[in-house]
């Protein structure tokens, strides 16, 4: 069984979840909370596969709720469902950590693919959201594209080398750039064969000195 926390403050709209996701085969509901703060004390002496978090909460956030529980509990996957589909509520959510995010008009089978999706460590965003973030992928590779890059770097290898410099970890670079950690691994194993450098130290400078 799956066992996911709904965290939302609209009453009306935590109890319809919890309803609906007890109808759904292989799911069970663990518990529910009414904001971040509640999500995080729950969590502390509740088991949980996958939280269905909202975004826009008293007391704390869905995103600051999301970067404490990736923090505390990385084992938990997030799957934000919320009314907002704008590229700053999209990109702050991923970049906390979280692996889906649907919006509220989403059906009973999608939230159910999506929580199943979560628990085996896959990633799911409902169609609007994955146009959005194609497009800022898109926007963004255009606008490196018009850098020369040396070393032979690849658009992808020099971004990920920027992060780095900036102090980012694997995981951040992952969600910084909407990716997997393996292909984040593979980027910086590339990007280190081309620039000579053998750990992220080097890379730092290397980074700094090319303007990175």
């Amino acid at each position: 069984m799956i066992r996911v926390v709904v965290v939302d403050d609209q009453q009306v709209m935590r109890e319809g979840l919890v309803a609906l996701l007890g109808l759904l085969d292989g799911i069970e509901v663990a518990g529910a909370a009414g904001d971040g703060r509640q999500a995080l004390d729950l969590l502390r002496h509740t088991a949980a596969d996958v939280v269905l978090m909202d975004l826009r909460m008293p007391v704390l956030d869905g995103v600051a709720a999301t970067r404490l529980l990736k923090r505390d509990h990385p084992e938990v996957a997030v799957v934000v469902l919320t009314t907002y589909a704008d590229d700053s509520s999209i990109a702050d959510a991923v970049r906390a950590g979280a692996r889906g995010y649907l919006t509220k008009d989403a059906g009973r089978a999608e939230i159910g693919a999506a929580v199943r999706s979560a628990a085996n460590g896959q990633a799911i965003f409902a169609a609007e959201v994955s146009d959005r973030l194609a497009a800022a992928l898109d926007a963004r590779s255009v606008t490196r594209a018009k850098v020369e890059l040396p070393d032979g770097l690849t658009t992808r290898e020099a971004e990920v080398l920027g992060l780095i410099t900036r102090g980012l970890s694997n995981p951040e670079i992952a969600a910084e750039l909407f990716s997997g950690e393996a292909t984040v691994k593979s980027h910086i194993n590339h990007a280190f064969a081309k620039i000579g450098v053998r750990n992220r130290a080097e890379a730092v400078r290397y980074g700094l000195e090319k303007g990175l």
